[in-house]
């Protein structure tokens, strides 16, 4: 059983509220936990105290018997001290797709032999 330490969402529309769980991966989102072990407010100002409230001990028993973190409890994990995250980097994020760079190219070729540009 892969154990996840995750956030279920709450709250009405537009005012989310979200408990962090220790659920089995397969379980659905909202559905079925086996233990609350925090909450997040996002509503609440970024250094407000109870934005993010963990129980850091039954985190960690969690953790050591092999319950996984999502990326999200793992940066509150981190800001709280618990555990390091590593700092993700894609580089390729920015660039274009592949027909988004073909058509820069057949248009930078056009421009350059004095055609008009084709049009998308």
């Amino acid at each position: 059983m892969s154990l996840k330490i995750r956030l279920a969402r709450g709250g009405a529309k537009k005012r989310p509220f979200y408990s962090i769980v220790v659920a089995d991966s397969r379980s659905p989102r909202d559905g079925r936990f086996i233990e609350k072990v925090g909450t997040y407010n996002p509503i609440l100002k970024a250094d407000d105290p109870n934005r993010v409230l963990l129980k850091l001990d039954r985190i960690q028993d969690w953790m050591s018997k092999g319950a996984l973190p999502t990326d999200r409890v793992s940066r509150f994990l981190d800001k709280a001290g618990v555990m390091k995250r590593e700092s993700r980097n894609n580089p390729n994020k920015a660039q274009p797709g592949k027909k988004m760079t073909e058509r820069a190219e057949t248009r930078a070729a056009a421009s350059s032999a004095g055609e008009p540009a084709p049009e998308a």
